[in-house]
């Protein structure tokens, strides 16, 4: 190898990059989950400290609660359902799901279109060709020049 050549990367086939592209797609949304915990208990923390401890906002409530507790109430909802996102539906509903659902509508209108082709087959038959046969006594007078 020359000093300015180039390496050129081991041949990877297609079903390992599908396998390798989906965990990286696992991973990023693992990781967005995991930031938005930490931003939660931040955030959660801050909104502690903001109200009871300095006091500000402490005249504001909601159905006899500090409006911080309903924040962190809204805000626990939100990070629930990205926990049940990430951990439940995206195993049950991932990319093999989609794959199985591709090929079912994939199988439905392949079975649709020669359902189609089929009745146009029979309703529209196309004109039979005719055959001529042409013996060594009929070749004899036929013209060349002339069309069949």
């Amino acid at each position: 190898m020359g000093l300015f050549s180039k390496k050129t990367p081991p041949a990877i086939d297609q079903e390992q990059r599908v396998l390798i592209e989906n965990a990286q797609a696992r991973i990023r949304q693992k990781k967005k989950l995991y930031r938005h915990f930490v931003l939660f208990l931040a955030g959660a923390v801050l909104m502690i400290i903001i109200n009871p401890v300095l006091g500000i906002g402490k005249e504001i409530t909601l159905f006899g609660y500090d409006w911080f507790m309903w924040a962190i109430l809204v805000w626990s909802f939100f990070f629930l359902a990205h926990v049940i996102n990430v951990f439940v539906m995206n195993p049950f509903m991932g990319k093999a799901w989609e794959e199985e659902q591709i090929n079912a509508l994939v199988k439905k209108q392949q079975d649709r279109i020669a359902e189609l082709e089929e009745k146009v087959a029979v309703e529209h038959p196309l004109p039979e060709k005719k055959s001529i046969t042409i013996t060594s006594e009929t070749a004899a007078t036929i013209d060349p020049d002339s069309p069949l």
